[in-house]
């Protein structure tokens, strides 16, 4: 397999204030498959509130066990809103069924993720996405070339953590951008 230099996959997105789509208003996108074909990704930080796990689980008839963790649920995107995808760290493979996006971390979209969860076992950091964010051939790059996104490298705690109002304000100021002086214009000299 030939290895792609551009891709965006492990990378994050950062929605630009003036975005347009009020779904993506401060996402945080984390890009889990990228390539001539187009991209997917799960935004990472609006967590769900009205889904809880314990709900969901009943649902899907899972039996929680003793040690059951309280998984967040997230608004992944815009696409397929009620499938569910477990964005995690890359401790856990669910025999062939989980994509590793990187050395550090890795996407499941099957019930056995879901059952080791309800068990307390499986993965050491997970959340939970229902739908996910996709880009057909060249979207995306023509996104991030009108100043849609910026992007920026992964954090656990960009991805994972539990500060979801913060993570669009940390993202940026990785990458040194103060978000009161961001503008949604582009230069072009």
């Amino acid at each position: 397999m030939i290895e792609q230099p551009d891709t965006l996959s492990g990378k994050m997105l950062i929605a630009m204030p003036d975005m347009g789509d009020p779904r993506f208003d401060q996402a945080l996108v984390y890009i889990c498959a990228h390539s001539d074909d187009g991209a997917m990704g799960l935004i990472v930080n609006k967590p769900t509130p009205e889904v809880k796990f314990s709900d969901l689980l009943e649902q899907l008839e899972i039996t929680s066990g003793p040690d059951t963790r309280d998984i967040r649920i997230y608004y992944g995107g815009p696409v397929e809103g009620s499938r569910g995808f477990v964005l995690h760290s890359a401790d856990y493979d669910s025999d062939g069924a989980t994509l590793a996006v990187d050395e550090e971390v890795g996407l499941t979209a099957t019930l056995d993720v879901l059952e080791e969860l309800a068990q307390g076992r499986g993965p050491r950091s997970s959340l939970l996405a229902l739908g996910y964010a996709g880009w057909g051939p060249g979207q995306l790059e023509d996104e991030i070339g009108q100043n849609g996104w910026l992007t920026c490298e992964p954090r656990d705690d960009l991805i994972f953590g539990r500060a979801n109002e913060h993570k669009w304000t940390a993202a940026l100021k990785s990458l040194g951008v103060d978000p009161l002086l961001l503008s949604g214009d582009a230069g072009h000299a």
